[in-house]
């Protein structure tokens, strides 16, 4: 087994991608007013590929970009649990849990079998399918953790979540809209459908505010599922090991050839160990603004490696079939959506 980097030959890399994970947090800060659904994670994630198929990396980034690809994007899903509030999602009545559940479900259920009908890999369908049914971006990183994607995977998956969930924007408001839906009813919809927290955000306050608070809230319900999600890839993935199928198995992401993941992935168990802390209510405000804003940074430096880890070439050489994955999904996801909406409204 190679021998891990020393520390030190890990700064360069690091430093790389958190100066850019940084850039990308204040310039998403900065265009906020005018373009509410553009990520951090997306500028980062933009940013790394841009330097990689532009300009020459240096080789002794490498030990930090690694490092920032997983302990680091590992370290963001943990803070990211400390943003959801367990009573505002219990709230919710069991209704609204259920079509969480369902949508979160059967989205990803369906986005692997048409994966699989499309002969798509393995690796691309299950982060497609993590990103598509819960939490967009974020939801592909830490899918990415448990079946060890090729970075190029990952870009891939997260540019289909920006795709359709950009549209999903202004189409959202119109289908509510059409359907003389409630704003209640609308947010319901909105926030069981739409694959990214920022476009919730966008998509819900172009129909009004209590469908933006319905919607938030309803998304970070769906942002809860992420945990029994990437521990059923866990344990998909450690199936796959044992039977030396698919990609990844040959050489994990970290870097360990054949190395299976544990069942239930540390991170995972810190994810709900910090929505649990933010239950107690053990933490401060001021404290939670802080890993709100530490939690963002890490993922954006994570994204910015991921980035640096893809050559649009391997991307193309894919073809269109991703697309029409996106949609399945994405459809998917809106129609099991709008029925629990109309029949909870």
């Amino acid at each position: 087994m190679t021998p891990s980097p020393a520390p030190a030959a890990r700064l360069p890399g690091l430093a790389a991608c958190l100066a850019l994970g940084v850039a990308a947090v204040l310039t998403a800060a900065a265009v906020r007013p005018w373009a509410p659904a553009l990520s951090p994670l997306l500028l980062a994630i933009l940013a790394g590929l841009a330097w990689q198929n532009l300009a020459p990396v240096p080789e002794r980034l490498g030990p930090g970009v690694a490092f920032a690809a997983k302990p680091v994007l590992r370290a963001g899903i943990v803070l990211l649990g400390l943003q959801l509030l367990l009573s505002d999602v219990l709230a919710l009545g069991p209704g609204v849990i259920a079509l969480v559940v369902g949508v979160v479900g059967i989205t990803f259920a369906a986005t692997l079998a048409v994966g699989r009908a499309l002969r798509l890999p393995w690796d691309l369908t299950a982060l497609v399918a993590s990103g598509f049914s819960i939490c967009g971006a974020a939801a592909v990183a830490a899918a990415d953790s448990v079946v060890r994607a090729r970075r190029e995977m990952a870009a891939t998956a997260i540019g289909l979540v920006v795709l359709f969930g950009t549209l999903m924007i202004p189409l959202m408001p119109l289908l509510t809209g059409a359907l003389g839906l409630g704003e209640r009813a609308a947010g319901l919809w909105i926030g069981a459908a739409t694959h990214e927290v920022a476009q919730v955000v966008a998509a819900g306050g172009l129909v009004g505010g209590t469908a933006l608070s319905v919607a938030v809230t309803v998304k970070l319900a769906r942002v809860v599922m992420l945990a029994p999600v990437v521990t059923a890839l866990a344990w998909r993935q450690r199936r796959r090991d044992a039977a030396g199928a698919g990609p990844g198995v040959e050489a994990g992401a970290d870097g360990a050839p054949g190395a299976r993941p544990p069942l239930v992935p540390w991170f995972v168990v810190g994810f709900l160990l910090a929505v649990l802390v933010r239950a107690a209510g053990w933490l401060p405000e001021p404290a939670l603004d802080v890993a709100a804003a530490v939690q963002q940074l890490l993922l954006a430096t994570a994204m910015t490696a991921l980035g640096l880890g893809v050559r649009l070439r391997s991307i193309a050489a894919v073809g269109p079939r991703p697309l029409v994955l996106g949609a399945a999904g994405t459809a998917v996801a809106v129609a099991v959506g709008g029925a629990g909406a109309a029949l909870l409204a």
